[in-house]
């Protein structure tokens, strides 16, 4: 793709970036039959394609963002389906997150969007804050059906019971038997307040097999939530990566998909910065999913009876994001399960971080047409390794439960409580 940029924009690192990621596009049009919102709305600008027309243009003509290419961008779901379609390497992640940045600068958007937009940006990265407002939807639930569209949005979402506190205050986790490895789990920061059961599970996993597990003092937010709602990540990464470098560990363990891409492309986030740049490329080479660092050490023999039908749907941002596909699937199977495909599991299921809450009639579809597919594999239990996936299919009769859940169960832990005498 031919690119107009002057000299003084090319002079803007990011700008300079998103320049080569455009002169990579060849217009094959590959990425239209893997998007979702192409797939449901039909719209050329709805689709990867689209898309990078009108941010080409936007980026060169270099002023405010117009209504238009504002809505279009807005109804991506950056599930970078389109990244693994693309035959030539168009980095569309780094180009639409440029995209989303340059949109909050210089777009004004109506005043209750932006006072939603900033509420979930403070709000989600924070867990004591998160608590505290999910304790207040639960309040007003009963009032739901008299609250403008997406504020009822968030307050039916929220759960009918929270769950107490999970194991993520900074601590030491010794590892049972020999250690092989000492890692740091990351905590996160809405997956602590949603499904604290996944941290514990994940603890019990990596321990039972030889490793010691640390939640470093300081740690918190990857940023995913705030930069791809075009706010500032970069604060959150680097507390990270202070508290991760103290700690000199093995490898960084991230069980929540969304959230080990984001952290994985710490290097690129902080190329240019001259305090960060290198312990940003460490800490991002270190960063591993826990399937990943379970296949390397490999999975002990089930100590219960399994078999059971188990569908696997595939996060986004695990097959696409960071293109991890066999080791979740190898290791249910060798923990007993009967792994099950779903029909277009390509397609995302309309989470998306933020997505569900500021795209709700498109996410719903993609829920609906996700949840259909699901149904179609006869599996009695829904396996996936993103907390956003779990809470968007979570409205389902069968069980959606995170991966290592059913590995910690199948080796020695407590059975899952969401599973019923049926299911399991």
């Amino acid at each position: 793709m031919r690119t107009a940029f002057s000299a003084a924009q090319l002079a803007d690192p990011d700008t300079k970036e998103s320049e080569k990621i455009l002169r990579n596009c060849v217009h094959c049009g590959f990425c239209t039959a893997t998007c979702p919102t192409y797939t449901l709305l039909g719209d050329e600008n709805d689709s990867p394609r689209g898309r990078i027309y009108l941010i080409k243009e936007m980026l060169e003509g270099g002023g405010p963002a117009t209504e238009a290419v504002v809505r279009h961008v807005d109804r991506c779901l950056s599930c970078l389906s389109c990244m693994t379609t693309c035959p030539s390497g168009v980095n569309y992640m780094h180009l639409v997150d440029h995209a989303r940045h340059h949109i909050e600068q210089t777009y004004k958007r109506p005043l209750p969007e932006r006072l939603l937009r900033r509420m979930l940006g403070f709000v989600l990265p924070r867990p004591t804050v998160m608590r505290a407002a999910m304790m207040g939807a639960k309040l007003a639930r009963p009032f739901s059906g008299i609250l403008p569209g997406r504020l009822r949005r968030l307050v039916d979402m929220a759960p009918a019971v929270l769950p107490p506190p999970g194991l993520d205050r900074p601590q030491v986790f010794p590892a049972e038997g020999e250690r092989k490895y000492r890692v740091a789990l990351l905590a996160g920061c809405a997956q602590r307040v949603l499904a604290p059961e996944i941290n514990a599970a994940t603890i019990r996993l990596l321990t039972r097999h030889g490793c010691e597990v640390t939640i470093s003092a300081g740690a918190g937010c990857c940023g995913a939530l705030t930069h791809h709602l075009g706010q500032d990540g970069q604060a959150f990464a680097r507390a990270n990566i202070d508290a991760w470098t103290r700690d000199q560990v093995d490898a960084i363990v991230i069980n929540a998909s969304g959230c080990g891409t984001t952290v994985k492309d710490y290097g690129f986030m902080l190329r240019d910065d001259p305090g960060y740049a290198e312990p940003a490329a460490k800490v991002a080479a270190l960063a591993c999913d826990v399937t990943e660092l379970m296949a390397r050490i490999g999975l002990r023999a089930p100590s219960i009876a399994t078999g059971q039908r188990v569908a696997y749907h595939s996060a986004c941002s695990m097959q696409h994001g960071q293109r991890i596909t066999r080791p979740p699937r190898e290791l249910l199977s060798a923990a007993g399960f009967a792994v099950v495909e779903i029909a277009e599991g390509h397609l995302c299921c309309g989470s998306a971080g933020t997505y569900n809450l500021l795209q709700p009639a498109i996410a719903d579809q993609l829920r609906a047409r996700k949840q259909a597919n699901i149904a179609q594999t006869g599996a009695t239990i829904v396996a996936t390794g993103n907390i956003g996936c779990i809470t968007q299919l979570n409205t389902m009769a069968r069980p959606v439960l995170h991966t290592v859940e059913l590995l910690d169960w199948a080796t020695g832990g407590p059975r899952p409580a969401k599973l019923t005498e049926d299911a399991a």
